[in-house]
């Protein structure tokens, strides 16, 4: 697919045909940062196929410098970004009627959220693991530099000084990643706000524990949505982090329980 909102190069994109005559739904998949996609992969394609076996379309999208789209990471802005999300809709609505539903997992969460209000058909989300916010997940891949160079017995990095370097116009390199200003300024200010009604959030997260609620930060989002009158579904399932494991890993009730959602607009009990 061309690029578009003048961004430049290819993207890579996968296109899952529904089964049946008519999409009963439009869905663009929003992948994770950094080598969270790549773990994520298997089970975002697990995903899609039981989406087109539903009826629904589905378009994965690797969006600019990621995967085997055009770019390189460290040149990539997080409004380079929602615009790949938003061309990739427009693909979609072109060829499907839709209802559009922008699936994100992890930060694509946080880049669907934002493309959400940025289009003008309205549209449904659905979250995979949401972080809390953007900031919170920039620390924690900033972390990522601050252990290996301790590990490399350095030991002169931190968090707060990497801050500084990426405030100061600097690209620092993190787990084989470059992470520009541009795209690190955008993450540091993203939230997680329901799209425009009347969208509905669908809100799934995963546990090893069979007892598990959901986190705490994720509870309290959940019911202010839920009291500004959103119509919002949670559930937490159980299963690995995925987007996290050491080997690639698969939770098909997270698929079911995910399939049903976009179907019924409910969560398994």
């Amino acid at each position: 697919m061309p690029a578009g909102g003048g961004t430049r190069g290819q993207r890579l994109c996968v296109y899952h045909r529904p089964y049946g005559a008519t999409a009963r739904g439009a869905i663009v998949y929003v992948h994770p940062f950094a080598e969270e996609m790549n773990k994520s992969r298997r089970m975002a394609a697990l995903q899609s196929r039981a989406f087109a076996r539903a009826g629904c379309a589905v378009l994965q999208i690797d969006l600019l410098g990621c995967g085997d789209s055009s770019g390189d990471f460290g040149e990539a802005t997080w409004d380079d970004w929602v615009a790949d999300v938003l061309e990739a809709a427009g693909w979609l609505l072109g060829r499907h009627a839709g209802p559009l539903t922008f699936w994100g997992v992890r930060c694509g969460g946080l880049i669907a959220s934002d493309a959400s209000h940025r289009i003008d058909t309205p549209c449904d989300l659905l979250l995979w693991q949401p972080p809390k916010s953007g900031n919170a997940l920039l620390t924690q891949f900033l972390r990522l530099r601050v252990a290996a160079d301790m590990l490399d017995g350095q030991a002169k990095g931190t968090v707060d000084k990497l801050r500084s370097q990426l405030d100061a116009g600097e690209t620092i390199e993190i787990a084989g990643y470059r992470l520009a200003p541009a795209l690190a300024g955008g993450l540091e200010h993203a939230i997680l706000v329901p799209p425009p009604p009347p969208g509905r959030v669908t809100w799934l997260e995963v546990s090893t524990r069979a007892d598990a609620a959901l986190l705490p930060a994720s509870a309290a989002t959940v019911q202010r949505w839920q009291q500004t009158g959103v119509g919002v579904n949670a559930q937490v399932v159980r299963g690995p982090a995925f987007w996290s494991a050491i080997e690639i890993e698969e939770i098909p009730s997270l698929i079911n329980a995910t399939t049903l959602a976009a179907l019924t607009g409910t969560v398994a009990a």
